[in-house]
């Protein structure tokens, strides 16, 4: 009679967890569409300006931190560990700032520290004007080994949507 009820308990449990799935399952899709929604709420398509950054460097370069400017205002700084260096130079491409920008001409500047040849402190800087339309502005600092100039290069890139 004992492993009757066992059975009846453990066959009641299943349906159970299986709601407490469904709606954990429902409770994230739905966070996912609030910081989605979120986002274009905070950030509308016509003024939104993305910088990111990606790395293809090792033996002229060891990145230790940056900050963007954007008109001569700080709108982004990060140092970087060890191991984050390790990701983006693995491919990863890190999301630097996200943020509006009104249409018209604007500066973008990034400052870059880190260990350069010889490991010397090095510091550069790298500057785009660009012109803010009413499309989403996505750009891309690249730093780069140079193998010509035995050196790390800075340069900017617009994406295309």
């Amino acid at each position: 009679d004992d492993e009757s009820e066992g059975v009846d308990v453990a066959g009641s449990a299943t349906p159970l967890s299986d709601e407490v799935e469904d709606l954990k399952k429902a409770a994230l899709e739905l966070n996912r569409d609030l910081l989605i929604l979120e986002e274009e709420l905070l950030f509308p398509a016509n003024s939104q300006i993305v910088v990111f950054l990606s790395l293809d460097v090792g033996h002229y370069f060891k990145l230790d931190s940056v900050k963007v400017l954007i008109d001569d205002k700080l709108v982004a700084s990060h140092l970087y560990t060890k191991r984050q260096n390790s990701a983006l130079s693995l491919g990863g491409i890190q999301r630097l700032y996200l943020g509006n920008l009104k249409t018209g001409d604007h500066e973008v500047t990034a400052f870059f520290v880190g260990m350069g040849p010889d490991n010397r402190e090095y510091k550069r800087g790298a500057t785009i004007n660009i012109e803010k339309t009413d499309d989403p502005l996505l750009l891309e600092l690249k730093v780069r080994d140079s193998e010509a100039n035995m050196q790390p290069e800075f340069e900017f890139e617009e994406w295309e949507l």
